[in-house]
């Protein structure tokens, strides 16, 4: 029998494991020191509301699936269509293949070919690999056609310190900015976080919060990083999620409308994206890569004590 998400790769360092799978070369689960740290899915599902998920060519929401590029309009399917949004790119049902195999890592590869609304040639690659510093994800996406091609990298992880909602997690986000967004979850402006209830700068209760907003102006150490950090006081837990300046916009998403109900607000989304929702459309921060040419971003998932 085949699993719903296809071949299970097992990566393993010490007391650290990862699964990764074939359909969409995503991650299934995570757990460190005995602990879940993704909130993801069994072999035996298929994932749900983008869990670990890879969002590329773009990631997010784009507008009735339209856009223009180099002077010509495309249209791509509409697969959030109560929203009329093309959602989350087009590689997350994808059959990738294992290129590299190895006890501590593994390389997830595709070729995304040229079809209706995106008629451009991309060679990706997503690099997992474990270490004594927790989980690194190291994507790769190259302009294999012969025009330039519009570009956006995301991916879609759960956070979760195995408690059964979120709410009395404290968060701590380094984003100066949120963006706000209309019915269709599109932006419609930006404002500072300061004063408003999306200032998670100094860590607090995330409390019955709703969130699925993008966040930028980002805080970063001096490598360049940027962390996301949430904790349970009451067990001592902690698990962060990084990002390098390949990606400039934090989705956050509390669950509140997942279709499951029982799976609502019991992790939360931080989604690593190189642009922001709609960004085909807009413009703003997509990649324009020239034939031959390749982006390449680095996020990764780590404990406290990592």
């Amino acid at each position: 029998m085949i699993a719903p998400s296809g071949k299970q790769i097992t990566i393993a360092v010490g007391d650290q494991q990862a699964v990764i799978v074939e359909v969409g070369g995503g991650l299934r689960s995570y757990r460190a020191g005995g602990r879940e740290l993704v909130d993801g899915y069994g072999a035996d599902q298929m994932s749900a509301s983008g869990r670990g998920q890879v969002l590329m060519p773009w990631p997010n929401r784009l507008q009735d699936g339209t856009y223009e590029f180099d002077g010509r309009r495309h249209q791509l399917p509409l697969n959030e269509p109560e929203r009329r949004n093309a959602i989350h790119g087009l590689v997350r049902w994808a059959t990738w293949n294992a290129a590299v195999q190895e006890p501590h890592r593994a390389v997830m590869q595709y070729v995304l070919h040229p079809q209706p609304g995106y008629p451009f040639t991309l060679g990706l690659s997503i690099e997992y690999a474990l270490s004594a510093g927790g989980l690194q994800v190291r994507t790769t996406a190259t302009n294999l056609g012969a025009d330039a091609c519009p570009f956006g990298a995301g991916a879609h992880p759960y956070l979760t310190l195995g408690t059964p909602v979120i709410d009395h997690l404290t968060l701590h986000v380094p984003a100066r900015t949120v963006l706000r967004a209309d019915e269709r979850g599109l932006p419609i402006g930006r404002e500072g976080v300061a004063g408003t209830a999306y200032d998670f700068r100094q860590p607090r209760r995330i409390g019955s919060i709703k969130l699925d907003h993008a966040f930028t102006d980002l805080e970063r150490d001096p490598d360049g990083i940027a962390r996301v950090e949430l904790r349970d006081a009451n067990r001592g837990a902690q698990v962060r999620l990084w990002a390098d300046r390949s990606y400039p916009y934090l989705m956050l998403f509390t669950g509140d409308a997942i279709a499951d109900v029982d799976r609502r607000r019991h992790g939360l989304a931080v989604e690593p994206m190189s642009c922001p929702p709609n960004a085909f459309r807009t413009g703003d921060a997509v990649v324009r890569l020239e034939p031959g040419a390749a982006f390449t971003g680095t996020w990764g998932i780590a404990r406290a004590n990592a």
